[in-house]
């Protein structure tokens, strides 16, 4: 073939029984736009109407999922609150693509979710939606939710969204984006049911994940003491006759530092081995490892050492309440108080206790723009502790918890990184197409 030969439109990998070429046409020669609903969400309701309405946020929720009226708590519309016609003609039908058309991250421009069942109730697209129904015959019902969601379409789409603070598309601009698609439904069927196949089995196993966080959260709440008392529900049968736990403030777990950051005029302070943690190294996991920044010794020397295993407590901004443990000796930033818990106390206790009273501790830094608990409010926080054995028996058993969950989690992210390269793979990549 030479340079000039144009490479057939057709994806990396292909179920055998299909050969033709796939077609490649503007989004108005497949699809009709409709109309939409104008009213905004403080306009609607959850408990009663005439219609049911599909948001722009309901969308960003759900982007590349199929869609099920019943399934959903979509808001309904009262008839006389409409502030537009909505036509029966523009309900939404099975095969119909909603977008979202406008926000101020490139990264949320043109999400869609197909609608696979409209539900009894009409529904209709919201205010900052566009609706786009399929041609007859050119869509097989399920496909378009991973079509719009490929990755290489998803950089065309964003390519039409014009604005400056605000991106937004139109109906006219998102008719123009090339649609690359077989030209045989029963390959479209094929490759949508591959892909359903497989996000049934993350959506089971996510709902596995959720069945064990249920657990745990159930567990904690048993196996601490409620407010106004002073031991717990559910003790194990060697620790029912020591009595009553005692209260201590945090100050007692052990050593509290305020994590500092190395001057970043430094940069030989930066790029080593040695984890730096912020905040969003942070998840609701119970350990943190690999992050986003890290230290050359040199600039370790500069910061406040924190030893392996020690608590982590996010007391500054957005995400205060945060807590996780150090797998390894590391640094963090001054958004972070750190407890490196001393002999008569379990680590893994400390991260347990902390966790369960996130909510209340983050409440000590009050209303302000920039929350903040200093390191005086946070050390004085009193909570009731058992002796170092039974504060170990707890921790080990919501640790092998904590395992399940660490490793469902990474079960699903796996399926996930599959999913993203079997999309690749399914799906052509259109640079390489002349």
């Amino acid at each position: 073939m030479s340079g000039h030969e144009r490479k057939p439109l057709v994806p990396r990998l292909r179920f055998p029984e299909f050969k033709d070429e796939w077609r490649l046409l503007p989004m108005s020669a497949g699809y009709t736009f409709r109309g939409n609903n104008s009213l905004s969400r403080d306009k609607l309701n959850y408990t009663n109407g005439s219609y049911r309405n599909i948001h722009y946020g309901d969308i960003h929720t759900k982007f590349a999922q199929h869609f099920h009226a019943d399934a959903e708590p979509v808001p309904y519309i009262n008839e006389g609150e409409s502030h537009s016609t909505i036509r029966p003609e523009n309900y939404c039908m099975a095969g119909d693509m909603v977008f979202a058309d406008a926000s101020e991250d490139m990264a949320d421009i043109g999400k869609a979710i197909e609608i696979i069942d409209a539900g009894d109730v009409p529904l209709v697209s919201g205010l900052h939606t566009i609706l786009a129904r399929p041609n007859k015959g050119s869509m097989a019902l399920g496909f378009g939710a991973y079509l719009f969601s490929s990755e290489g379409l998803r950089k065309q789409i964003q390519r039409e969204a014009q604005g400056a603070k605000v991106l937004g598309l139109s109906p006219t601009r998102l008719g123009n984006v090339k649609l690359y698609y077989p030209s045989r439904l029963d390959e479209q069927k094929k490759i949508a049911d591959c892909l359903s196949s497989l996000d049934d089995l993350i959506a089971a196993e996510t709902y596995k994940l959720d069945t064990f966080k249920t657990l745990k959260k159930g567990l904690m709440q048993q196996l601490f003491p409620c407010e106004g008392e002073t031991v717990p529900r559910l003790r194990f049968p060697e620790f029912r006759n020591l009595g009553e736990w005692k209260e201590k403030s945090i100050s007692d777990f052990g050593e509290i530092i305020t994590g500092s950051t190395p001057s970043t005029a430094h940069p030989e302070f930066y790029g080593g081995g040695i984890p730096f943690v912020s905040p969003a190294d942070i998840s609701d996991l119970r350990w943190v490892s690999d992050t986003k920044t890290t230290l050359s010794a040199l600039g370790f020397e500069k910061t406040r050492p924190i030893k392996a295993n020690s608590v982590l407590f996010v007391c500054i901004g957005s995400t205060i309440g945060k807590v996780t443990q150090n797998v390894r000796d590391c640094a963090t930033n001054q958004q972070i108080n750190s407890v490196i818990p001393n002999s008569e106390h379990s680590g893994g206790f400390v991260y347990y206790i902390l966790s369960l009273n996130a909510e209340r501790i983050a409440k000590l830094a009050g209303i302000q723009a920039v929350p903040i608990i200093n390191k005086t409010q946070f050390s004085a926080v009193r909570l009731l502790v058992p002796e170092f054995s039974e504060q170990d028996r707890i921790a080990n058993c919501l640790s092998s918890l904590d395992d399940f969950i660490a490793a469902q989690s990474q079960k699903i992210d796996v399926l996930m990184i599959h999913k993203k390269g079997l999309m690749e793979q399914l799906f052509p990549v259109m640079s390489e197409v002349g």
